[in-house]
């Protein structure tokens, strides 16, 4: 799937095709992810212990829905070769990378990290206020990113190296016009809004291990006496 990367470093036509085969079904197994994380979801109230597990797959399902948009619908954007060839470097190139390394694989590493704590920590009561809050300000900061700043401002790009060259696209004259600016204000709403995420769940973490809260815990038998 990373051929896409080699496609103008004098690589092969075969090589050419089969990155762009191969990097367009790079978003299936992780489709395929989501879809089990739905499914468990939707189950997750058959028994006590699921209940347990909400916030981890919570952030699955961000997974599949970040896979389909930044890896699968953004990432499709700039695959073919043709497309990349006008498009590399640019702030699409940015959009793709926001949405599918933090949409796709942060939200991946934060499920099975709190997958892990629950494992490591059964016993610990989390805070599902502070949970809730961090996991809808990292999908709505990232959104917001895309939305305000990263697809705009990669779609003029797009509009200049098309009629004046990829050169231009770049360069400090493009770079430096008003609507530019603007644009990369617009990011600055995005960025808080996913900082005050991040600085949650580290509070959340941090807490759990310092000065966790216990409770007795549903679904775990207590152990039996053999004497």
């Amino acid at each position: 799937g990373t051929f896409h990367h080699l496609y103008f470093a004098g690589t092969t036509t075969g090589v050419v095709a089969l990155g762009a085969s191969f990097s367009a079904l790079e978003v299936v197994p992780l489709a395929l992810i989501g879809m089990e994380a739905y499914e468990t979801w939707s189950h997750s109230k058959a028994t006590p212990w699921m209940a347990r597990y909400r916030w981890p797959i919570m952030f699955f399902i961000a997974v599949s829905f970040w896979n389909l948009v930044g890896a699968g619908l953004f990432g499709f954007l700039i695959n073919t070769p043709l497309a990349l060839y006008y498009m590399q470097g640019l702030n699409l190139t940015a959009l793709h990378g926001h949405t599918a390394l933090f949409g796709v694989y942060g939200m991946l590493g934060i499920g099975l990290m709190l997958f892990c704590l629950r494992g490591l920590k059964p016993e610990a009561m989390w805070n599902e206020t502070l949970l809730r809050n961090s996991f809808w300000t990292f999908n709505i900061g990232l959104s917001l990113m895309a939305a305000l700043t990263l697809l705009p401002l990669g779609l003029l790009q797009l509009n200049a190296a098309l009629e004046n060259g990829y050169w231009f696209a770049r360069s400090a004259e493009f770079m430096g016009q008003p609507i530019i600016d603007l644009l990369v204000w617009l990011r600055v709403p995005g960025d808080t809004i996913f900082s005050v995420g991040a600085l949650l769940l580290a509070w959340v973490v941090m807490r759990m291990w310092i000065a966790p809260r216990d409770k007795v815990v549903v679904g775990i038998a207590e152990p039996v006496s053999l004497k």
